[in-house]
Protein backbone atom coordinates (compact mmCIF):
# COMPACT_ATOMS: atom_id res chain seq x y z
CA UNK A 1 0.00 0.00 0.00
CA UNK A 2 1.20 3.28 -1.25
CA UNK A 3 2.12 5.59 1.83
CA UNK A 4 2.93 8.87 -0.17
CA UNK A 5 2.34 11.93 2.24
CA UNK A 6 2.41 9.87 5.81
CA UNK A 7 5.91 10.46 6.47
CA UNK A 8 6.12 6.86 7.87
CA UNK A 9 9.41 6.17 5.78
CA UNK A 10 12.83 7.35 7.54
CA UNK A 11 12.33 9.19 11.03
CA UNK A 12 12.91 12.97 10.90
CA UNK A 13 15.03 14.81 13.74
CA UNK A 14 15.08 11.61 15.73
CA UNK A 15 17.01 12.45 18.67
CA UNK A 16 19.59 9.52 19.89
CA UNK A 17 18.48 8.74 23.36
CA UNK A 18 14.67 7.80 21.39
CA UNK A 19 16.43 4.49 19.98
CA UNK A 20 14.96 2.62 22.86
CA UNK A 21 11.48 3.03 22.65
CA UNK A 22 10.84 1.26 25.93
CA UNK A 23 9.40 3.41 28.65
CA UNK A 24 11.95 4.06 31.55
CA UNK A 25 11.00 1.88 34.68
CA UNK A 26 9.60 5.18 37.62
CA UNK A 27 7.86 4.78 40.99
CA UNK A 28 5.72 7.02 39.83
CA UNK A 29 1.82 7.23 40.86
CA UNK A 30 -0.66 7.02 37.58
CA UNK A 31 -2.27 10.29 37.35
CA UNK A 32 -6.02 10.54 36.87
CA UNK A 33 -5.57 12.81 34.43
CA UNK A 34 -3.45 11.24 30.76
CA UNK A 35 0.27 13.45 29.62
CA UNK A 36 0.33 13.92 26.00
CA UNK A 37 1.90 16.11 23.51
CA UNK A 38 0.64 18.53 20.49
CA UNK A 39 2.74 18.29 17.49
CA UNK A 40 2.88 22.38 16.86
CA UNK A 41 6.90 22.76 18.24
CA UNK A 42 8.12 20.32 19.71
CA UNK A 43 7.10 17.51 17.14
CA UNK A 44 6.52 19.29 14.20
CA UNK A 45 9.53 17.65 11.94
CA UNK A 46 8.60 13.92 13.02
CA UNK A 47 7.12 11.76 10.79
CA UNK A 48 4.80 9.07 12.58
CA UNK A 49 6.88 6.68 13.22
CA UNK A 50 8.96 9.31 15.17
CA UNK A 51 5.97 10.92 16.76
CA UNK A 52 5.02 7.02 17.97
CA UNK A 53 8.56 6.25 19.47
CA UNK A 54 9.40 9.29 21.11
CA UNK A 55 6.14 9.22 23.08
CA UNK A 56 6.59 5.27 23.74
CA UNK A 57 10.24 6.67 25.27
CA UNK A 58 8.49 8.64 27.48
CA UNK A 59 5.31 7.77 28.15
CA UNK A 60 3.47 10.18 26.62
CA UNK A 61 -0.10 8.94 26.34
CA UNK A 62 -1.31 10.65 23.36
CA UNK A 63 -0.80 13.25 20.76
CA UNK A 64 -2.82 16.43 18.86
CA UNK A 65 -1.60 16.45 14.96
CA UNK A 66 -1.16 20.22 14.45
CA UNK A 67 -2.40 20.53 10.61
CA UNK A 68 0.79 21.12 8.32
CA UNK A 69 3.22 19.38 10.00
CA UNK A 70 5.81 16.44 9.10
CA UNK A 71 3.51 13.46 9.76
CA UNK A 72 0.92 15.13 6.86
CA UNK A 73 -1.98 13.72 8.35
CA UNK A 74 -4.27 16.11 6.11
CA UNK A 75 -7.62 15.85 4.51
CA UNK A 76 -6.32 14.81 1.14
CA UNK A 77 -5.25 11.60 2.34
CA UNK A 78 -6.65 8.54 0.05
CA UNK A 79 -9.26 6.39 2.62
CA UNK A 80 -6.34 3.71 2.25
CA UNK A 81 -3.86 6.22 3.70
CA UNK A 82 -6.53 6.94 6.66
CA UNK A 83 -6.17 3.91 7.76
CA UNK A 84 -2.79 2.78 7.64
CA UNK A 85 -2.61 6.22 10.20
CA UNK A 86 -5.72 4.79 12.31
CA UNK A 87 -3.71 1.59 12.19
CA UNK A 88 -0.50 2.43 13.40
CA UNK A 89 -1.67 4.26 16.19
CA UNK A 90 -4.22 1.51 17.22
CA UNK A 91 -0.82 -0.88 16.82
CA UNK A 92 0.98 1.14 19.70
CA UNK A 93 0.88 2.51 22.70
CA UNK A 94 0.00 6.65 22.13
CA UNK A 95 -3.45 7.33 20.81
CA UNK A 96 -4.21 9.87 18.46
CA UNK A 97 -6.22 11.93 20.59
CA UNK A 98 -6.81 14.84 18.27
CA UNK A 99 -6.64 16.94 15.06
CA UNK A 100 -5.09 20.38 15.73
CA UNK A 101 -6.44 22.63 13.10
CA UNK A 102 -6.41 26.48 12.53
CA UNK A 103 -9.94 26.94 11.70
CA UNK A 104 -11.33 29.92 13.18
CA UNK A 105 -15.07 31.45 13.01
CA UNK A 106 -14.75 35.10 14.00
CA UNK A 107 -14.22 36.76 10.59
CA UNK A 108 -17.06 39.38 9.22
CA UNK A 109 -16.64 37.69 5.79
CA UNK A 110 -19.80 35.63 5.07
CA UNK A 111 -18.47 33.38 2.44
CA UNK A 112 -14.73 33.30 4.46
CA UNK A 113 -17.06 32.02 7.28
CA UNK A 114 -19.42 29.60 5.61
CA UNK A 115 -15.36 28.23 3.99
CA UNK A 116 -14.17 27.84 7.11
CA UNK A 117 -17.00 25.90 8.48
CA UNK A 118 -17.38 23.69 5.76
CA UNK A 119 -13.40 23.04 5.62
CA UNK A 120 -13.80 22.04 9.72
CA UNK A 121 -16.58 19.33 8.66
CA UNK A 122 -13.73 17.91 6.61
CA UNK A 123 -11.32 17.70 8.92
CA UNK A 124 -14.16 15.79 11.50
CA UNK A 125 -14.44 13.66 8.38
CA UNK A 126 -10.43 12.81 8.37
CA UNK A 127 -10.38 12.82 12.51
CA UNK A 128 -13.58 10.13 12.54
CA UNK A 129 -11.33 7.96 9.64
CA UNK A 130 -7.97 8.44 11.61
CA UNK A 131 -9.23 7.83 14.87
CA UNK A 132 -9.06 10.73 16.21
CA UNK A 133 -11.97 11.57 18.79
CA UNK A 134 -11.89 15.40 18.15
CA UNK A 135 -10.74 19.06 16.63
CA UNK A 136 -9.21 21.15 17.85
CA UNK A 137 -10.58 24.76 16.34
CA UNK A 138 -10.14 28.66 17.76
CA UNK A 139 -11.40 31.74 17.81
CA UNK A 140 -8.72 34.02 16.58
CA UNK A 141 -9.82 37.32 17.59
CA UNK A 142 -12.64 40.33 17.65
CA UNK A 143 -13.02 42.38 14.66
CA UNK A 144 -12.72 46.24 15.74
CA UNK A 145 -15.69 46.85 12.75
CA UNK A 146 -18.32 44.55 14.58
CA UNK A 147 -19.62 44.89 17.90
CA UNK A 148 -18.29 42.29 20.14
CA UNK A 149 -21.47 40.13 21.31
CA UNK A 150 -22.27 40.05 17.23
CA UNK A 151 -19.18 37.97 16.85
CA UNK A 152 -19.26 35.95 20.00
CA UNK A 153 -22.64 34.93 19.00
CA UNK A 154 -21.25 33.97 15.47
CA UNK A 155 -18.71 32.02 16.73
CA UNK A 156 -21.03 30.10 18.76
CA UNK A 157 -23.40 29.30 16.23
CA UNK A 158 -20.80 27.91 14.11
CA UNK A 159 -19.71 25.71 16.59
CA UNK A 160 -23.21 24.62 17.31
CA UNK A 161 -23.32 23.49 13.46
CA UNK A 162 -20.05 21.81 13.68
CA UNK A 163 -21.67 20.44 16.92
CA UNK A 164 -24.41 18.76 15.39
CA UNK A 165 -22.10 17.88 12.52
CA UNK A 166 -19.13 16.10 14.67
CA UNK A 167 -22.03 14.34 16.85
CA UNK A 168 -22.87 12.32 13.69
CA UNK A 169 -19.03 11.18 13.83
CA UNK A 170 -18.81 10.63 17.14
CA UNK A 171 -16.24 13.63 17.12
CA UNK A 172 -15.96 16.55 19.74
CA UNK A 173 -15.36 20.24 19.10
CA UNK A 174 -12.25 21.56 20.89
CA UNK A 175 -12.44 25.03 21.22
CA UNK A 176 -9.35 26.61 22.04
CA UNK A 177 -8.76 29.32 24.04
CA UNK A 178 -7.05 31.76 21.95
CA UNK A 179 -6.87 35.03 20.02
CA UNK A 180 -7.04 38.66 21.19
CA UNK A 181 -10.30 39.31 23.35
CA UNK A 182 -11.40 36.12 22.35
CA UNK A 183 -8.94 34.50 25.19
CA UNK A 184 -10.49 36.21 27.71
CA UNK A 185 -12.59 33.64 30.15
CA UNK A 186 -16.06 35.30 29.91
CA UNK A 187 -15.99 36.00 26.16
CA UNK A 188 -15.33 32.07 25.75
CA UNK A 189 -17.96 31.16 28.33
CA UNK A 190 -20.61 33.18 25.98
CA UNK A 191 -19.81 31.89 22.91
CA UNK A 192 -20.23 27.90 24.92
CA UNK A 193 -23.18 29.16 26.03
CA UNK A 194 -24.30 30.44 22.06
CA UNK A 195 -22.92 26.86 20.85
CA UNK A 196 -25.05 25.08 23.27
CA UNK A 197 -24.28 21.62 22.08
CA UNK A 198 -23.11 18.73 24.12
CA UNK A 199 -20.45 18.19 21.86
CA UNK A 200 -18.92 21.40 22.12
CA UNK A 201 -16.59 22.36 24.63
CA UNK A 202 -12.80 23.92 25.22
CA UNK A 203 -8.98 22.94 25.07
CA UNK A 204 -7.89 25.48 28.24
CA UNK A 205 -4.99 27.23 26.70
CA UNK A 206 -3.00 28.11 30.02
CA UNK A 207 -2.74 31.55 28.75
CA UNK A 208 -1.76 34.50 30.71
CA UNK A 209 -5.20 36.27 30.14
CA UNK A 210 -6.44 33.57 32.48
CA UNK A 211 -5.59 35.35 35.44
CA UNK A 212 -7.45 38.50 34.54
CA UNK A 213 -10.45 39.66 35.46
CA UNK A 214 -11.67 38.40 38.76
CA UNK A 215 -8.74 35.79 38.91
CA UNK A 216 -7.58 32.50 37.72
CA UNK A 217 -10.59 30.21 40.34
CA UNK A 218 -13.03 32.70 38.95
CA UNK A 219 -12.00 32.28 35.27
CA UNK A 220 -12.05 28.60 35.67
CA UNK A 221 -15.35 28.13 37.62
CA UNK A 222 -16.69 29.60 34.30
CA UNK A 223 -15.63 26.92 32.07
CA UNK A 224 -14.91 24.02 34.29
CA UNK A 225 -18.01 22.18 33.27
CA UNK A 226 -17.07 21.96 29.52
CA UNK A 227 -12.96 21.44 29.70
CA UNK A 228 -12.62 18.63 27.10
CA UNK A 229 -8.39 18.94 26.70
CA UNK A 230 -6.00 21.21 28.32
CA UNK A 231 -2.94 22.49 26.59
CA UNK A 232 0.30 23.33 28.96
CA UNK A 233 3.25 25.69 28.25
CA UNK A 234 6.62 24.94 29.83
CA UNK A 235 6.01 24.27 33.62
CA UNK A 236 8.35 25.86 34.80
CA UNK A 237 7.03 29.31 33.85
CA UNK A 238 6.18 30.86 37.28
CA UNK A 239 4.26 33.46 36.11
CA UNK A 240 1.56 30.77 35.10
CA UNK A 241 -0.10 28.75 38.29
CA UNK A 242 0.34 25.27 36.55
CA UNK A 243 0.62 23.52 40.30
CA UNK A 244 -3.19 24.91 41.06
CA UNK A 245 -4.43 24.26 37.49
CA UNK A 246 -3.40 20.57 37.90
CA UNK A 247 -5.44 21.33 41.55
CA UNK A 248 -8.54 22.20 39.98
CA UNK A 249 -8.39 20.18 37.08
CA UNK A 250 -8.11 16.69 39.90
CA UNK A 251 -10.89 18.81 42.01
CA UNK A 252 -13.55 18.41 39.18
CA UNK A 253 -12.35 14.81 38.40
CA UNK A 254 -10.87 15.61 34.95
CA UNK A 255 -9.55 12.55 33.01
CA UNK A 256 -8.67 13.88 29.55
CA UNK A 257 -5.12 14.87 28.63
CA UNK A 258 -3.24 17.15 29.34
CA UNK A 259 -1.25 18.11 25.93
CA UNK A 260 2.54 19.61 26.07
CA UNK A 261 2.54 22.71 23.71
CA UNK A 262 6.15 23.89 24.20
CA UNK A 263 9.12 24.59 22.33
CA UNK A 264 11.44 22.25 19.72
CA UNK A 265 14.59 21.01 21.42
CA UNK A 266 17.11 19.14 20.03
CA UNK A 267 16.92 16.61 23.05
CA UNK A 268 13.72 16.28 22.57
CA UNK A 269 13.28 13.23 24.43
CA UNK A 270 15.02 14.16 27.70
CA UNK A 271 12.84 17.46 27.83
CA UNK A 272 9.69 15.61 27.58
CA UNK A 273 11.15 13.33 30.62
CA UNK A 274 11.32 16.17 32.37
CA UNK A 275 7.86 17.63 31.72
CA UNK A 276 6.53 14.53 32.21
CA UNK A 277 8.59 14.66 35.93
CA UNK A 278 7.52 17.94 36.38
CA UNK A 279 3.55 17.07 35.32
CA UNK A 280 3.48 14.35 38.07
CA UNK A 281 5.68 16.20 41.13
CA UNK A 282 2.78 18.92 40.38
CA UNK A 283 0.33 16.33 40.93
CA UNK A 284 2.32 15.19 44.00
CA UNK A 285 2.62 11.55 42.72
CA UNK A 286 6.65 11.90 42.49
Amino acid sequence: MATLGLGLGLAVNTPASAADSKPAAGFAKKSRMKLGTVTYNLAKDWDIETLIKNCTATQFEGVELRTTHAHKVEVNLSSAQRTEVKKRFADSPVELFSLGSAFDYHTPDPSKLRADIEATKAYLQLAHDVGASGVKVRPNGLPKEVPVERTLEQIGRSLAELGKFGANLGQQIRLEVHGGGTSLLPNIRKILDAANHPMVGITWNSNQTDLEGEGFDRNFDLVKDRIFCVHMRDLFLDEYPFRRLLTRLTEIGYQGYCLAEIPDSPDAVRVMRYFRSLWLAYQGLL
